[in-house]
């Protein structure tokens, strides 16, 4: 497979990069603000099983670190895996929340908009969040 186009959405949260990392890195609270994840997470060994718009999402987090790494893979019914890369990193008194999306194959350029437009939307839920 070549290499996707990829863009980083981010946002900068005024809150400390510790705190912001605490609560979006755990899975039960993803639904709060990833509203991919809307309908919750159940955990399934080292895995959450997501239903979803694609259907059944099997999620692999990685292990919680002290680097501000979230990522996480996805894999769909269809056996498609797709790598999440989500970073918070500290900036001053607060963060910056970083996700790289990747333009899958076959991907249009509006679907690819459409989604980085989606991350955004969720990644200003995690910092009306984290800023109350």
């Amino acid at each position: 497979m070549s290499t996707m186009n990829a863009k980083i959405v981010h946002i900068s949260i005024d809150r400390n990069w510790k705190e912001v990392y605490g609560y979006a890195s755990r899975p039960e609270n993803m639904p709060f603000w990833a509203s991919g994840l809307a309908s919750g997470l159940t955990q399934d060994g080292d895995e959450w099983i997501a239903e979803g718009p694609l259907g059944t999402a099997r999620v692999r987090f990685s292990p919680r670190n002290d680097f501000g790494v979230i990522d996480h893979r996805v894999t769909l019914d269809s056996g498609l895996q797709v790598h999440n890369a989500l970073r918070i990193v500290p900036n001053g008194d607060g963060c910056e929340v970083m996700f790289t999306l990747l333009q899958l194959p076959g991907m249009t350029e509006e679907q690819f908009a459409a989604d980085a437009a989606h991350i955004m939307k969720d990644l200003k839920t995690l910092k009306e969040l984290m800023e109350r």
